[in-house]
Order: structure tokens, then sequence, then C-alpha cells
């Protein structure tokens, strides 16, 4: 038999589950896989059923993600701005989301938690649209069964292996308890390296909102580009003054004009990782000299530069109608960096 602080008791069994993944759900930076597997061991021995492991980990799911979904409601996308802003995660990004979002509809719940970038905020930004209550839970629910079903069936899959190890950790005179502390350990160190990574090569591509309002005073002014997702410019109809909207996706070749001009591009990038998206895409269309807005568009309001009125056709101008595969007589509009 297993007794704490070797392994969790069976009487503690569920309820460690049920706290492990409901603090994980509410964004603090602990991965709760570790205890969905020692939970799933624990019921293949028999000292946890797994009706009661699964149920507190889908209802941990299911309470944080309500919190957060009714949070992104009633804050908008100034919420989800702060938690990308403070997030560990590099893969951490509204427009990822939004997009995917955008082109699978809820349906990506059942796989948020699998996807890095995804789990932290599909709640709460999915709370900022017109989505019913209903099929956010229906969809939110098949989510968290099928992602805390696979850490527990894996847990019991192996737990022959992870019963050694936790053997392995007594005899070394460790706990379970010091194990999670160096998988958390472990955790934390590596995204801070890549944090402190990805600041590095951030300081040498990005401008401040006086830098630009510098370089927009100049005699060579330079090119601004909006790259904010269509559905966040129809609900923030302003832009800097002369910024042209961009598409990233768009096949179109590089008007050769533009290699001439310094280019700065904004969007809603509060901890710039998408920023770094965007500039890494315009590298591979051959666009070297380009400049990302530090905060986006946020930061220049924030420092009291001024802004414009959206045109009517900010999004028609410059675009071209494609019809969708595989969706007939459905168009999209995409804005394009071709003349």
């Amino acid at each position: 038999m297993w007794h704490f602080p070797v392994a969790i008791p069976p009487s503690l069994g569920v309820w460690a589950v049920f706290m492990s993944v409901l603090i994980t759900q509410l964004g603090m930076p602990i991965p709760a896989a570790p205890m969905l597997i020692l939970g799933g061991t624990m019921a293949a021995m028999g000292q946890a059923s797994y009706a009661g492991v699964l149920g507190a980990a889908i209802g941990a799911t299911l309470i944080a993600d309500c919190l957060w979904f009714f949070t992104g409601r009633l804050y908008g996308r100034r919420l989800l701005n702060h938690l990308v802003r403070f997030s560990l995660s590099l893969d951490t990004t509204v427009r990822l989301t939004r997009n995917t979002y955008e082109r699978y509809g809820a349906p990506i719940l059942t796989v948020a938690k699998f996807l890095p970038g995804l789990g932290l905020i599909s709640a709460p930004l999915l709370g900022t649209t017109a989505i019913g209550v209903g099929v956010f839970l229906m969809w939110d629910f098949l989510g968290a069964a099928l992602w805390a079903g696979v850490w527990v069936i894996g847990g019991a899959a192996l737990h022959d292996q992870i019963v050694a190890v936790v053997l392995l950790v007594r005899h070394n005179g460790g706990t379970i308890v010091d194990a999670f502390a160096v998988i958390f350990a472990a955790v934390m160190l590596y995204r801070w390296v890549r944090r402190w990574q990805f600041r590095r090569w951030l300081a040498d591509v990005r401008i401040t909102p006086d830098q630009l309002d510098g370089m927009m005073k100049s005699a060579e002014p330079p090119l601004i580009f909006d790259a904010r997702p269509r559905s966040v410019r129809e609900k923030e109809s302003h832009r800097i003054a002369g910024a042209q909207p961009l598409d990233l996706d768009s096949p179109d070749a590089i008007d050769p004009e533009l290699l001439k001009r310094p280019i700065v591009v904004y969007c809603v990038c509060p901890n710039e990782a998408t920023a770094k998206r965007i500039v890494g895409q315009l590298h591979r269309k051959k666009l070297h000299h380009v400049r990302a807005l530090k905060g986006g568009l946020d930061a220049w309001e924030k420092r009291g530069y001024p802004v414009e009125p959206l045109p009517a056709d900010f999004d028609i101008t410059r675009a071209h109608l494609q019809e969708d595969e595989g969706d007939e007589g459905e168009y999209t509009v995409r804005a394009t960096l071709a003349k």
C-alpha cells in the first residue's frame, strides 16, 4: 500500500486530481498531466474509481472554463490581452486562437487542451463571441472528457512502470511531492529560457510608439500595415493614420515598391508572440526590413497618439474574391499586398 507522502492516500486521490486540474485551468503554470496519470494509476490499482477520477478532472475543467467564459463575456478582448501578456507560453496568442475558432468553430474545444496556445484562452475568447452558453458547455465537456481520459487511461495502462518510479523515488529518500516539484521546476525553467531567448530576438525587430511617431514625421515615413484580424477591426474600427490592411496568407506577389520603404506592422499582440509570427511570415516574403510595433495598437493609443476611423472599404479596396475550396457559392474577401 502507498502512504503519503510517498503517494496520494486513496481517500484524497480524487480531491488531489480535482484541485490539480482546477489550479491548472485557472491559469497557474502547473502541469496537471502528472496528477491525472497518477490518478489513472491509482484507479488501476483499485485505490480510486475511474469514474471518480474522470469526474473530478472534468468537473474542475468545466468550472474553470465557465469562469473564463463568462469573464470573457464581461470584459472582452482586454481580458485576453492581460492573459497572454503574463503567460509564460510563447505559443499563447490571441490571433492564433481566434483564427482557429473562425475556421473550425466551437468544435476546437474538443482538442484545445492538447494544442499549445489554445488551452489557456479558448474559453475566454469564445466568451467574447456570440456563441450560446449551451453550445459552449457541450463542446467544452467533450473536450474535457477527451483530455482527461487520455491521461487517466495512459496512467492506468502504465501503472506498473509508474509504481516502479514511485518506489525508486522513495528508495532515494524522496516523496511524490518532491517528484512533482521537480517536474514543475523543469517546466518553468524551460519556459523561462524560451522567453529569454525570445526577448533577445524581439529587441532587434520591435520599435516603440515614440519611435514610430518619429519615423512618421521624417522625410521617409514608413509603410504601416494593420495585421489585426478582420473580426477585431470590425469591433474596433480605427487605425493608425494611413495604415493598410495586411493578409499574411495571401499568395500574391509583393509589390517591388514596398521593398524600398521601411515597414512597420502592428497587431493585437500583448505578449508579442503574434508579432514574431508576423515578422517571420514577412521575412519569408523577402521583406527583411520589417519592424513590429511594441504593444500593438493598444500601446499606440495609451501613449496618446492619434488614430483615425477605418474607411468603409478598408478590407475591400485592396482585395480580391477567392472561392473557398469545397464550399460552392461561398466567397471570402482577402486583403493583399499586391498593387
